[in-house]
Order: C-alpha cells, then structure tokens, then sequence
C-alpha cells in the first residue's frame, strides 16, 4: 500500500526532527562543558536513565534502549563502574546475565550535574518563557512514547 502521508506533512516532521536535533545538539555541548572532565553526557544519559526509568537493566537492555551496539554500552558502563558511579551485579533473576544499579555516589554524580547547568539553564529561562515548554511537554512526551513503543516492535 503507498504512503498516504501528505507532502506537507513529511516537510512538517522533518522540519520539527531537524530542530529537535539542533537543540540536541547545542544542549549536549552546553551540558558537556559543565560535566567534570572525562564525562559525556552519553555517560550522564545512562545515569539519568537508570534513574528515571529504574535501575537494575542489564548492558543489553540498555544498549537497546540507547540504541548503541552492545560493546559501546559495555564501555561507558565500564567508564562509569570505574567512578564508582555504577556497580554491575549478578542478575537476580537468572545469575548469568549482570544488572547495572546506580550507586550512592552516581545519584550524587547526576544531582551535581543537574546543579551545574543553573546559570545555563537560568540565562535560557531569563529569555524564553518556561510557560511555551509547559504547553509543548504533552506533545513530546506523547511522541516519546510512540516513538519507544515503534522501536520496541
């Protein structure tokens, strides 16, 4: 069956993906210059994850969900267990397979980096109106979670 999807409409969510990957861009390197040195936000992203979603993932459950080959995941958790930032563990369940939990330490880590970008995060909010992200943060929770249940399938 062809696409039924309007041009316009394809020009409109290149438009909106094109932006989002700007402002992805210029965030991680915002974000990145307050990190300690030696971290990225992919290492932060992990953290930041394990959190909101619940740790105790194991390596592939996060590669998927960072959709990075397996080996990557491995070596940024390595990078992270390494701060004391993460330990990895039996998996409960099985024994085989291994969990990643946040530490003590690696929640601290987060909060310290979420702290850190305040003087960025106050100039952008001194400029533009926190009442515009309020009205556009259903939209992209809504597409969010469209876009994990597509990749999930």
């Amino acid at each position: 069956m062809p696409d039924q999807t309007p041009t316009s409409d394809l020009a409109r969510f290149f438009a909106f993906f094109n932006e989002v990957g700007i402002i992805y861009q210029l965030s991680s390197a915002m974000f990145e210059a307050r990190l300690p040195p030696g971290f990225t936000v992919s290492q932060f992203s992990i953290l930041n994850h394990l959190i909101r979603v619940k740790d105790g993932r194991t390596p592939l459950d996060l590669a998927r969900a960072f959709q990075v080959p397996k080996t990557t995941m491995t070596h940024s958790l390595a990078v992270l267990e390494r701060h004391g930032l993460v330990q990895t563990l039996p998996n409960p369940d099985d024994g085989r397979s291994k969990c990643v939990w946040i530490t003590e330490a690696g929640r601290a880590f987060r909060e310290a980096a979420v702290l850190a970008l305040a003087p960025d995060v106050t100039n952008i909010a001194a400029k533009f109106p926190s009442h515009r992200l309020a009205e556009a943060m259903p939209a992209l929770t809504d597409l969010r979670r469209l876009m994990d249940q597509l990749r999930d399938h």
